[in-house]
């Protein structure tokens, strides 16, 4: 399961973020994630419970969001939504586009919880 190793990458991010945010704990992470990025989200939020334990983000809330996929046709230019196994252009119907949207996997946001907040 990759995700676990997704979620260990994740939480050296929060770790580092915190750390120079002066943060004791971080309460809510955002997630976004499209369905071309290779990460499941359902798994993902499970491998997040393992990975979380001991860290600043131990009793943290992850929070994902799915992305849509989107493309950027090459003939007429237009961007608009596709499905992950039909990148075609939603204006002209062309199959010749380009992916701009839809296999990110980014860290949105962070809720961090400061000893000078309290």
């Amino acid at each position: 399961m990759h995700e676990l190793a997704v979620c260990q990458a994740l939480m050296r991010q929060v770790d580092e973020i915190a750390t120079r945010e002066a943060a004791e704990r971080v309460t809510r992470i955002i997630l976004q994630i499209g369905p071309l990025s290779g990460v499941v989200p359902e798994l993902l939020q499970q491998a997040f419970t393992i990975a979380r334990t001991g860290t600043v983000a131990e009793t943290a809330e992850l929070v994902t969001q799915t992305q849509p996929v989107r493309v950027r046709c090459t003939i007429c230019g237009a961007e608009s939504d596709a499905t992950p196994n039909r990148l075609l252009c939603g204006a002209c119907g062309d199959y010749r586009t380009q992916l701009i949207g839809g296999d990110e996997l980014l860290l949105a946001s962070l809720e961090l919880e400061r000893a000078d907040s309290k």
